[in-house]
């Protein structure tokens, strides 16, 4: 079996309105996934006075999300081909629902690791369910399209979590910020139920003709070099969001006396940029065949951007430019990011080989918080930049290698 056949769309035509809906729901739970994973993270200058906790301290706390995050993702996608997305979405969201509540209640630096867990078990189920739902239910024409609003909906996510959250913190307090955040969790929860049946999959795909297909291994996919290969990716993909996300703005606050203001509105701009970056990824992989050129032209302007803020002398209004820069160039690989996983994705293990590959992704951002967090507590700002750079080069060879081992393999599987 060629693993480009994986994962095929419907084959007949389907209304755009029928398309749009299923996109616009899932990119919604999308949002709120992302947006979860950036509870705590805008909000540590509150967390580190509340609870007299270091930077190292706090990034353990991203550690143990990200950590229970990659095991469930992993073990979640074989229930979700088993059982089907809807239920286990719906589960995720209560999860996230009840982290936050509990963060905003809590009392020590323990019971916010505790619900750290109960956060990155809700935040696992989303990639599986997300590209299962996508990969089966929206047409070929529009499958890349849904890729970049997808993209779009989780920076816009990202996004959301500090624009909210600090004004909230900084008006009132971080526990109200917090239980704000419940709400907002609670209502997309409730809007998803009203519209449950656009979300409906059979949870048994038709099982192919051929009789060694249809006994296909349920563990068959591990043996596809591409998939790890995919798996690597995700991994420095995520070192080098991680980065971004918790300590690239205030180190580049320190490097350039920027005011905390400015720090603080880094992430929501590069996030808003990235979604804009993501639109145009969407039409760029219109030819799959271009997806690895997309990611390393993305990539490597990204890491041309990290190594000007790290080394360059800049002002506050620079400093959000170069932000939105590398948002965009991150933002334009998206698309082409996940035309990397679906082009080495055997039919019916959609779940499967989504949420293996997507726990690189958990991996990296569980790992890299510790490393960056011991530079942040040493004052060294410039190598956090340099850490970034040098993540976003290893970034294109990896895309590069998935072309190569699934060229390579391609001949034995169509032996095969």
């Amino acid at each position: 079996m060629n693993a480009s056949t994986a994962s095929a769309p419907p084959p007949t035509p389907v209304a755009l309105q029928q398309d749009a809906r299923v996109i616009a729901l899932v990119g919604t739970g999308h949002l709120i996934s992302h947006y979860s994973q950036l509870l705590l993270a805008p909000l540590f200058p509150w967390l580190k006075t509340a609870f007299d906790v270091s930077y190292a301290e706090l990034g353990f706390l991203m550690t143990v999300f990200f950590t229970v995050s990659c095991i469930v993702q992993a073990l979640s996608g074989f229930v979700v081909d088993r059982y089907g997305p809807r239920p286990v979405l719906f589960g995720g969201l209560v999860l996230l629902a009840l982290a936050a509540f509990g963060f905003a209640a809590s009392q020590s630096f323990w019971m916010l690791a505790a619900f750290s867990i109960v956060a990155g078990t809700g935040n696992g189920v989303f990639h599986p369910v997300d590209y299962t739902l996508l990969n089966r239910k929206v047409s070929s024409a529009r499958l890349g399209h849904s890729y970049s609003v997808h993209g779009i909906t989780g920076s816009l996510g990202w996004a959301l979590a500090p624009a909210m959250l600090v004004p909230l913190t900084v008006a009132y307090s971080w526990r109200v910020a917090l239980m704000a955040a419940g709400v907002l969790i609670c209502a997309v929860l409730a809007l998803l139920v009203w519209h449950r049946a656009a979300l409906h999959l059979p949870t048994a795909p038709a099982r192919q003709a051929q009789e060694g297909q249809a006994s296909e291994s349920t563990y068959g996919f591990l043996a596809i070099p591409a998939v790890w290969m995919c798996f690597a990716f995700f991994f420095f993909y995520a070192a080098a969001l991680s980065v971004v996300q918790t300590f690239a703005p205030t180190a580049a606050g320190h490097l350039h006396t920027v005011t905390p203001e400015v720090v603080a509105m880094c992430l929501t701009v590069y996030m808003l940029a990235a979604a804009a970056g993501m639109v145009a990824g969407g039409f760029m992989v219109a030819d799959p065949a271009r997806c690895e050129r997309v990611v390393g032209m993305g990539f490597g302007a990204a890491a041309v951007v990290a190594l000007i803020v790290g080394f360059a002398d800049l002002s506050g209004s620079v400093v959000l430019v170069m932000f939105a820069a590398m948002g965009f160039a991150t933002g334009t690989a998206g698309p082409s990011r996940d035309m990397l996983v679906k082009r080495s994705t055997p039919a019916n293990a959609t779940g499967r080989v989504y949420g293996v590959v997507y726990a690189g992704l958990d991996i990296g951002q569980a790992v890299m918080p510790l490393f960056f967090g011991t530079l942040m507590d040493h004052g060294q700002y410039r190598l956090v930049w340099l850490g970034l750079a040098f993540v976003q080069g290893v970034l294109i060879v990896s895309a590069f290698n998935v072309r190569r081992v699934r060229r390579t393999a391609a001949p034995v599987a169509a032996a095969v």
